[in-house]
């Protein structure tokens, strides 16, 4: 079995290296696939992050009149608990806004020069489980007795939604086209050696050698060309992260998206070389069925 099995490898990586030109087509295809594969992959992540950052934040802000008493405050809490989709309500006093006023602005010293507590409005920050209801908690806040204002972040939000759809929508149709070049030319290469090696496989039938033994070689040249596409879309990646990560961390600035876990390049190399194989293989095999007669 060992020797079999040592046989169809160096069988393959013969076919390989004769013909440089058919390699080079079929590693260069899969590997902008599974570039682009990644590259979607890597979005899409990078938007969920971002869409959990802003809905972990408070998504809804009532600023309150200078005349709204401590019961009236609790009196809005308690209404907000009673939709239970709240999961978290913060009143921030005059004298807190004005910290975190002074800490937002304080390498501008000119803005904070005469600024005072009393200036500022208290507030109500209010976080909801169900971005669904946004809308009707803003509309809750803004009826109730004491409540000057009502800011929400349900635009942020439902635009980074619609983005992350869309996003989602062109990687699923641009990867299916992708997958199918993929196969198709991987079908084209090993089809062209199968009619290159015609009459070695004609030879090899005749001395008796079983249809695995010969399907086998082609179908392992299939699966090497997409490990080695693999790796090269994997290392493309990695570059490509390391280039554009200072531009991203200024313009995401504050929102934990780098470093990125080593577990996530683990799991990245596995699905990369896993679709790699898999491709790679499904292209043979289709062009084995098809062109080998054995």
């Amino acid at each position: 079995m060992k020797i079999l099995i040592s046989r169809i490898i160096k069988t393959s990586l013969d076919r390989i290296g004769r013909n440089p030109f058919h390699t080079i087509a079929a590693i260069v295809v899969m590997f902008l696939v599974l570039f682009a594969a990644s590259f979607f992959s890597l979005v899409l992540l990078g938007s969920s992050v971002v869409l959990t950052y802003f809905e972990s934040k408070p998504q809804v802000t009532a600023f309150l009149t200078d005349d709204v008493s401590t019961a009236e405050v609790e009196n809005i809490k308690n209404e907000l608990l009673k939709t239970g989709t709240v999961t978290d309500i913060k009143y921030i006093s005059k004298d807190e806004a004005l910290k975190i006023y002074k800490e937002q602005h304080k390498d501008e010293p000119i803005l904070t020069e005469f600024v005072t507590a009393e200036i500022l409005p208290a507030s109500i920050e209010v976080s909801s489980s169900d971005i669904n209801k946004l809308t009707e908690i803003a509309e809750l806040l803004k009826n109730e007795r004491g409540v000057d204002e009502v800011v929400f972040a349900k635009d942020i939000i439902d635009t980074l939604n619609q983005w992350i759809t869309t996003l989602r929508n062109i990687g699923v149709v641009s990867g299916l086209f992708l997958v199918v070049v993929a196969i198709l030319t991987i079908l084209i290469v090993i089809s062209l050696n199968i009619s290159l090696h015609k009459d070695e496989i004609e030879i090899m039938a005749l001395v008796g050698a079983s249809p695995f033994y010969i399907r086998a070689p082609f179908i392992l040249e299939g699966a090497i060309y997409g490990i080695i596409a693999a790796l090269l879309a994997l290392i493309a990646t990695v570059l490509t992260l390391g280039y554009l990560s200072p531009f991203l961390k200024e313009i995401f600035v504050g929102i934990p998206l780098f470093p990125l876990p080593l577990s996530l390049y683990f799991y990245l190399i596995l699905a990369e070389i896993t679709l790699g194989i898999i491709l790679g293989a499904t292209g043979a095999v289709i062009a084995t069925r098809k062109y080998l007669q054995v």
